[in-house]
């Protein structure tokens, strides 16, 4: 679980995150979503310590993040994988070498204990005798799929996506959707995920956090949010007139079950 108590952050005297406290518990995905400039990415990058909160706390499990020092927040960070927009795979490395790179920099393992877990991983996300690939060979789900296994490969407590379906098509989008939330259940991970994405929202979206101007506007679940009665959030989720139109018959079809 990762909690965030009254973050406030700021650059150059211009409140970025303002007063946002809220609760992200373990074996479900948590969705940060809003508009460009909302402070979604801000928010996420002080959860990992990338930017220190003027103000507030974040906690790890009840241990306040914000007080470590700097080996007490590496422990932490031992436990974080990280799924970065647009993978950021090492284009000079193969794909297992883009893979063992984090477990030669944090554990002791030998080559076989490696090689073992690098085909556990990529086993894991489908992606079976690819070891020898370069990233410049991979369509775009598979490096997404590449940088999953990635920020899997420590066995991570805590697994932060940012936009992890920028540039995916519909389809390929909802694969990858899918394995971020079969990871999630299957290892009781806290899952962050950062998207515009609305197919995200209302497909993993178990908890969701809808931020705009730097405040956290609304929050709830995939559910709740096509009852919400909140102005700004509707406005941003049901954009078009044909989402809206979903809308109002979702909401109809719920009044007359009820």
């Amino acid at each position: 679980m990762i909690e965030t108590k009254n973050i406030i952050k700021g650059f150059d005297e211009r409140i970025v995150i303002n007063d946002v406290s809220t609760v992200l518990k373990a074996g479900r995905c948590n969705l940060i979503i809003g508009a460009s400039g909302s402070g979604k990415t801000v928010l996420m990058k002080c959860m990992v310590g990338l930017f220190e909160p003027d103000k507030g706390e974040i906690l790890y499990n009840g241990k306040n993040f914000t007080n470590m020092n700097r080996n007490e927040r590496t422990e932490i960070r031992k436990e974080i994988g990280m799924l970065f927009q647009g993978s950021a795979l090492f284009d000079s490395l193969t794909v297992e070498q883009n893979i063992l790179f984090p477990l030669n920099m944090f554990t002791a393992l030998n080559y076989k204990e490696k090689q073992k877990r690098v085909n556990e991983v990529l086993d894991r996300v489908n992606l079976k005798e690819t070891n020898n690939k370069f990233p410049a060979e991979l369509s775009g789900g598979m490096k997404k799929r590449v940088g999953i296994a990635r920020a899997i490969v420590l066995n991570p407590k805590y697994l932060f996506c940012d936009e992890p379906n920028s540039g995916l098509d519909p389809q390929t989008s909802l694969v990858i959707d899918q394995l971020i939330k079969e990871i999630t259940l299957e290892h009781n991970i806290t899952t962050i995920v950062n998207t515009h994405d609305m197919n995200s929202v209302m497909e993993i979206g178990d908890f969701i956090i809808y931020m705009h101007q730097g405040k956290k506007e609304w929050e709830g679940t995939n559910k709740e949010i096509i009852y919400s009665k909140n102005k700004l959030l509707n406005e941003f989720i049901f954009a078009s007139e044909f989402l809206k139109d979903a809308k109002e018959k979702r909401m109809l079809e719920g009044n007359l079950a009820n």
